[in-house]
């Protein structure tokens, strides 16, 4: 057997894939099986009784993590003048107009997720092929396209997360890292499901959370009880 194949044995031990278990259970396993040499992210995924391909029934949102998300955000704002100052005063990473559409065109992309001015919107939205399909595509619905750049540059870079349900039915996020203690991660999970539940679409019908489940970028998926997240 391979030393990367026992690794992998050694995490999925003590693991019922077949169990539901409560989350504050689920935090403490999937935690002790982290043992990458780096700080892995903890990954929270829920399955709902939705289908995306129907426009009453899209889930999408953002959710500020209390604890924060444990990784550095690089944040891009498209804006010009005093609102450009202002995105660099919050600490944006990087800040322009046309000539940074011009830079993403080409194929250069060096931050994580993007803001934009509405009067910027016109120019941005030439960059859907290329922001669009990597989910950074400024959105007013997720406080992305906005005014308020100095506020959404610090809520982006303090543990704002952005979700939206794929073809699955699928919402997943990282919530946090395997270093957070317990508690913290709880408090994370719990704050996603929450936003994740009031964002219920219209359309959804019967069951909308179906199933959850837990784990970190090496370790195994733990599934954890719906009812203990609150998630209804």
């Amino acid at each position: 057997m391979t030393k990367i194949a026992k690794r992998v044995q050694k995490t999925r031990e003590g693991i019922d894939p077949t169990k539901l278990v409560a989350l504050s259970e689920a935090i403490t396993l999937v935690k002790a099986r982290a043992i990458a040499k780096f700080d892995e992210t903890i990954e929270v995924a829920m399955n709902l009784g939705v289908d995306p391909r129907h426009a009453d029934q899209m889930v999408r949102g953002v959710v500020n993590l209390p604890n924060g998300t444990g990784r550095t955000v690089r944040v891009a704002v498209f804006a010009r003048g005093a609102k450009a100052d202002e995105a660099k005063a919050a600490g944006a990473d990087v800040v322009g107009a046309e000539e940074l559409v011009e830079i993403v065109q080409g194929g250069k992309i060096d931050f994580d997720r993007c803001i934009a001015t509405p009067d910027m919107m016109p120019l941005v939205g030439r960059l859907g092929k290329v922001l669009g399909p990597r989910g950074m595509m400024p959105n007013p619905k997720v406080g992305t396209v906005t005014m308020d750049v100095a506020g959404a540059v610090k809520a982006s870079k303090g543990g704002a997360v952005e979700f939206r349900v794929e073809k699955a039915g699928i919402v997943h996020a990282g919530i946090g890292k395997a270093s957070f203690d317990a508690a913290a991660l709880e408090e994370n999970i719990r704050a996603f499901a929450d936003a994740v539940i009031k964002a219920k679409p219209a359309g959804a019908k019967g069951n909308y959370v179906k199933r959850v489940a837990i784990s970190s970028t090496m370790g195994p998926g733990v599934k954890v009880d719906p009812s203990s997240v609150n998630a209804a």
